[in-house]
């Protein structure tokens, strides 16, 4: 099994299709869809007061139908965005690029088989391997490409994922400095947690030392 990622396709080209403001529990954004080449709204940007040249906070975030729309407590990725959306408020300036690649980029339907191999005993990637697929199959791409046609070239970015700020870098996106995305462990996510720090490499040693220190 190789853990080659899957990089988006060399002439992806995304353009502005609808935009609105829209106001939410955490703040007022403007919401802004972008469509690719095929036509599929695989994008979505969610900001405040972006302007040429700001170097702003800026969180680049996977969809996650499980925990964002069902509250799954097997991730962290509904209270990552959460977090987001109230520090962009906070701050008055800032964005959430929201990706559509479901489980790393194997979809809904391969996420929740991944789930089920999970409840057999394996981890969250070793689950992706038993089904075919390589450790992650997401791009950044595209989020790095909206923030250039918005023209910020240089972000605050909101990850705990050290290959995360690789491909930004890689597709143009100067990294000013990384903001951890700490949230908290439960009973249902802890492995999973683990395994994001220890295998992934994912800057995670601080939440487990502040827990272990309770």
């Amino acid at each position: 099994m190789t853990d080659n990622k899957a990089k988006g396709s060399i002439d992806l080209s995304l353009t502005l299709y609808a935009e609105a403001t829209l106001p939410t529990t955490f703040g007022e954004f403007l919401v802004s869809v972008y469509r690719d080449h095929d036509d599929n709204e695989n994008a979505i940007l969610i900001s405040q007061g972006l302007h040429v040249g700001a170097v702003p906070f800026v969180r680049v975030h996977s969809e996650c139908f499980t925990g964002e729309v069902l509250g799954s407590l097997k991730c962290d990725c509904r209270d990552q965005l959460s977090l987001a959306l109230i520090e962009i408020e906070r701050l008055g300036v800032g964005a959430v690029v929201y990706l559509r690649q479901e489980g790393r980029g194997i979809g809904l339907g391969n996420k929740i088989k991944a789930y089920h191999l999970q409840s057999l005993g394996a981890n969250t990637v070793e689950a992706n391997h038993q089904l075919g697929f390589a450790t992650d199959l997401r791009s950044f791409e595209g989020a790095a490409l909206i923030l250039k046609q918005r023209g910020i070239h240089s972000v605050r970015i909101n990850t705990n994922n050290p290959e995360k700020i690789k491909d930004m870098e890689v597709n143009g996106i100067k990294i000013a400095e990384r903001v951890p995305s700490l949230t908290i462990i439960n009973e249902h996510n802890e492995e999973y947690l683990k395994t994001k720090m220890t295998i992934l490499g994912h800057h995670l040693d601080s939440l487990f030392t502040s827990v272990t220190k309770k």
